[in-house]
């Protein structure tokens, strides 16, 4: 299949900030074939999109969630995060039921995809359910069982996450990847981290793990390990695997040293860290220091969507009122958190991120006409600032159209809400 995109603006997140305001770009098959300024090339293409007042940029990356917690959206609001776990979130989840993991990852996957997401970073469990949805929508994703290691269920999440890696890694033509999914210091005890890491490198996979998501956290491990989360799992040696490391909110200047010597891809979460109240992530310190900083939306029941256009603006406005410094996190590096960084940081960056030749078809078009996007004097500032979900138009992923005109093509949007619907009903017991 060969796509052109014509009469269209390009951003391409290179390295540096670049904008084509009238360009072209080719898609052949899974990748970008060409790209660049004026007329395309003549040539024979499948089809042709005009981008007459629309823009297309690299697809954006949700770096951290869990995808069918879209089903326990707003069930539990405004309380503390250990009293909302354990007395609402875990006791609900311990209902949930592998059809429901299924049908809740597609309700997440279409909300996702109407707001210009085209990679997400999931832990959670039921995974084969999740990777099934990944599978039937077209979307790319890398996946982790979540692993608790305390607790009857310990053996299973093990179990389970060595048959979800077997099965599943590089499946979909490649859309989907995994990682293992050690939950958190708090959780997993350091014989059990041990077993995990043995693991990663008999799978030669990463790891996906909270860390120091809130201060209740930090003193617990401080007292019982006699150092930060951080210093814990360096001196444990889990840091010389790929690691994705989700919050990282509460880290001093040492636990940033070490998390950008051991090349470590941290997933800012500010929006649920707002609402937990969990804190502010000192992400400038961590950027200035090389820190591959992604972003992502975490589960949907603490934030509470998945719009990754809204946690760029709000990732860059808490920054600015944090340091009270309106130069920090400016619009181009916000946009470059939530694509070409959030690829480095799942171990994406060399094939996806980025409009590159040879790189995947993962894109978005977002269209400039409307109200909020006008005057277009910066198109990058208005994406990031100004941009709702409703102006993606159109979402590409491996080369195939997953969404055009704002009507998802690979599924049927209308039963998956039914069957959300009758998932809730069960849930709750109504």
């Amino acid at each position: 299949m060969r796509i052109l995109l014509d009469n269209i603006g390009l951003i391409p997140m290179g390295e540096e900030k670049d904008y084509i305001e009238n360009g072209y770009l080719i898609i052949e098959g899974q990748f970008i074939k060409a790209m660049g300024p004026g007329s395309a090339p003549a040539g024979v293409y499948d089809r042709t999109i005009d981008g007459h007042d629309r823009v297309v940029l690299p697809g954006l990356v949700n770096s951290h969630t869990h995808t069918a917690m879209t089903l326990l959206r707003g069930y539990a609001d405004d309380m503390p995060l250990m009293e909302w776990l354990e007395n609402k979130i875990w006791p609900l989840e311990a209902k949930l039921t592998g059809d429901d993991v299924y049908w809740g990852t597609m309700l997440a996957i279409s909300e996702m995809l109407k707001s210009g997401t085209v990679c997400f970073a999931d832990m959670y469990f039921f995974m084969d359910a999740a990777a099934r949805a990944v599978e039937n929508s077209g979307i790319r994703a890398v996946l982790s069982r979540g692993m608790v290691g305390v607790g009857p269920e310990k053996e299973i999440a093990f179990s389970e996450s060595r048959d979800m890696v077997k099965k599943w890694q590089g499946a979909c033509n490649g859309r989907i990847t995994c990682r293992l999914g050690p939950h958190a210091p708090y959780t997993c005890p350091p014989d059990y981290l041990e077993r995990v890491m043995q693991l990663s490198d008999e799978l030669g996979v990463g790891l996906h793990i909270h860390i120091a998501e809130t201060r209740v956290e930090l003193e617990d491990i401080k007292r019982i390990y006699g150092s930060t989360p951080v210093v814990h799992l360096d001196k444990l040696g889990l840091f010389e695997r790929p690691v994705l490391a989700a919050h990282c909110v509460h880290v001093d200047a040492a636990d940033i040293e070490i998390l950008a010597a051991k090349q470590v891809g941290v997933a800012h979460n500010p929006e649920s860290n707002m609402k937990l109240a969990s804190g502010i992530a000192p992400i400038q310190q961590m950027l200035k220091a090389g820190i591959k900083v992604a972003l992502g939306t975490d589960g949907a029941s603490s934030n509470n969507n998945l719009d990754m256009l809204q946690e760029m603006r709000s990732a860059s406005f808490l920054q600015k009122v944090y340091l009270q410094d309106s130069t920090v996190i400016p619009a181009w590096q916000a946009l470059q958190m939530a694509t070409a960084n959030g690829a480095r940081a799942l171990g994406l960056g060399h094939e996806m991120g980025q409009l590159k030749p040879g790189y995947k078809a993962d894109m978005i078009i977002i269209g400039l006409k409307q109200p909020n996007m006008l005057p277009a004097y910066d198109p990058i500032s208005n994406i990031v600032y100004s941009a709702q979900a409703a102006d993606v138009e159109t979402v590409i992923v491996d080369g195939n159209i997953l969404m055009e005109d704002r009507v998802i093509k690979t599924f049927d949007e209308e039963e998956v809400l039914a069957q959300v619907k009758e998932c809730a009903l069960r849930l709750v017991g109504k």
